[in-house]
């Protein structure tokens, strides 16, 4: 790699993004090249009220648990996500660094579209609203079966969060699996599940590509 990339990494929740990212930042490092993780929802304020929502955190004007609706859900990651590239993103990669993202665009089509009351029809305005995002070099997708992904989840304990629904999880499935569908004109490739180090060089090959 001589040149900054912009990595994302997806996948449903317990799918290994996080785990991964890190992985490949530090392997990177290892071979020489100044690279860094972040993450959406971001650490900043806008990303702050989605992990408050995402843990069933806010409260209603009349003092009870506030839910809010998929239009609101869909707009806050679109402003966390603009917000992340002119902060944090695109100054980096000027700096000659390469970022790996655990998520991006890519959750916004799949997480809006699937909580939606129109299903697929939202996502032409999904990506209205992330239409002036940065495009990644290369959306790297980890296919892991909805059934090891919940048994992973449960192994984190703690509360489920908002969209850790196994009926959810299950549509999101199958969207990440026609994620070229949902990207279109964009780098994807897809990276079958196993062990840790198995799929971390599986991810190794694709960005060396």
């Amino acid at each position: 790699m001589t040149a900054p990339r912009f990595i994302v990494l997806e996948g449903i929740d317990g799918s290994g993004t996080t785990t991964q990212a890190a992985l490949l930042v530090a392997e990177l490092s290892r071979r020489g090249v100044n690279a860094v993780a972040t993450c959406e929802p971001t650490p900043g304020p806008v990303g702050k009220l989605i992990r408050s929502a995402l843990k069933r955190e806010l409260v209603s004007e009349a003092g009870g648990p506030h839910a809010l609706p998929w239009t609101s859900m869909a707009l806050l990651f679109a402003a966390d996500r603009l917000d992340h590239v002119e902060s944090f993103i695109a100054p980096e990669l000027a700096r000659g660094t390469t970022v790996v993202c655990d998520r991006y665009v890519l959750s916004s089509l799949a997480y809006q579209s699937a909580t939606s009351p129109e299903g697929e029809a939202a996502l032409p305005w999904i990506r209205t609203l992330n239409a002036c995002a940065l495009r990644p070099d290369v959306t790297i997708v980890l296919d892991v079966p909805e059934d090891v992904a919940r048994a992973r989840r449960e192994r984190r304990g703690g509360r489920p969060e908002l969209f850790e629904v196994q009926e959810l999880q299950r549509r999101l499935a199958l969207l990440y699996a026609r994620a070229e569908e949902l990207l279109v004109g964009e780098r994807v490739v897809h990276v079958e599940d196993g062990s840790v180090e198995a799929v971390a060089a599986r991810i190794l090959e694709v960005v060396l590509a």
